[in-house]
C-alpha cells in the first residue's frame, strides 16, 4: 500500500531553521507532484509549497525566500527545508502526493501523517 512517511520538525526558536523529509512507497513517485501543506490550530490546512515531477515549483508568499522544497527521485523523497522560522509557521506540517499541480487539499491522493512544527518566539 501507498505510504508518505514523514520525519523532522520539532520546536525551534524564531530565526531557526528545520527540515523535513517525507518518505514514500508503494507508488511510482517521480510521476507524482509532491506537496506540502500545514494547519495551524483553529485555521484551515494551507499549502506551503509544491513540486511537479519536472521540479517545478510554487510556494505560498507567506513562505516564500525562506521555504524550499526539493524531490529526490532516487529515493522517494521529498523535502521541506525551512529557514528563518517565525512564530507564525508554527503548525502541523503534511506531505501530500497527487496528480495535478494545486494548492487545492482534495486534489492529493496520499497524505503522510503530519509532523508538529513549532517555533517559540
Amino acid at each position: 500500500q501507498v505510504q508518505l512517511v514523514q520525519s523532522g520538525g520539532g520546536l525551534v526558536q524564531a530565526g531557526g531553521s528545520l527540515r523535513l523529509s517525507c518518505a514514500a512507497s508503494g507508488l511510482p513517485f517521480s510521476t507524482y507532484v509532491m506537496g506540502w501543506f500545514r494547519q495551524a490550530p483553529g485555521k484551515e490546512r494551507e499549502v506551503v509549497a509544491r513540486i511537479s515531477t519536472s521540479t517545478r515549483t510554487y510556494y505560498a508568499e507567506s513562505v516564500m525566500g525562506r521555504f524550499t522544497i526539493s524531490r529526490d527521485n532516487a529515493v522517494n523523497t521529498v523535502y521541506l527545508q525551512m529557514n528563518s522560522l517565525k512564530p507564525e509557521d508554527t503548525a502541523v506540517y503534511y506531505c501530500a502526493a497527487g496528480q495535478w499541480e494545486s494548492g487545492e487539499g482534495r486534489l492529493y491522493d496520499h497524505w503522510g501523517q503530519g509532523t508538529q512544527v513549532t517555533v517559540s518566539s
